[in-house]
């Protein structure tokens, strides 16, 4: 279990997960696909993991949820990479992702509506509510292997109510990952 930082904390942990999980099931909570080339010059950016460990080949399969800024070329990408996309605009209460096997959760906070998690950098309105995400963690039908949680920006949170949503997030992530 990891903590960020930033998202460009997932791309190592990645690496490390598939040396010993060959074809690794990733499911990705986010409002952005992280499938930028570089942000500012920054190839390995907090813009950029997903896309990274595509093109290294770390990942059997990528299930994205929670996505609000899809650009035409992340739809290019995730499609090039048989990436899973699941929109906002499209999710259903209930949905949960069936794997074939053990799953590593990477959780940025801002697929989180910002009125359950303002304390993130990147505000993105029409998110999921905590309850949400908590009912997709209990309901993944295979261990998790491995979780990243990041993104909370404490100067954006003056009442704490993101890191007590991330505090909620990690005790689910754990008791999902001990379970």
């Amino acid at each position: 279990m990891a903590l960020g930082g930033d998202h460009s904390v997932t791309l190592p942990l990645l690496r490390a997960h598939a040396r010993h999980f060959p074809c690794l099931n990733v499911l990705h909570l986010d409002a952005h696909a992280d499938m930028y080339d570089e942000l500012e010059g920054n190839h390995y950016s907090h813009a950029c993991p997903m896309l990274r460990a595509l093109e290294e080949g770390l990942v059997g399969r990528l299930v994205q949820a929670g996505l609000r800024t899809l650009r035409p070329v992340d739809r290019e990408r995730a499609a090039r990479y048989g990436v899973e996309v699941l929109e906002m605009r499209h999710w259903e209460p209930g949905w949960t992702p069936s794997f074939d096997g053990p799953v590593y959760l990477s959780l940025d906070l801002d697929c989180l509506d910002p009125a359950f998690a303002p304390g993130v950098s990147h505000h993105e309105p029409g998110g999921f509510s905590t309850r949400d995400v908590i009912r997709i963690i209990q309901q993944l039908d295979q261990p998790l292997l491995g979780a990243d949680l990041v993104e909370l920006n404490p100067r954006r949170d003056p009442t704490g109510i993101t890191a007590m949503a991330a505090v909620k997030l990690l005790k689910e992530i754990l008791g999902k990952m001990l379970g």
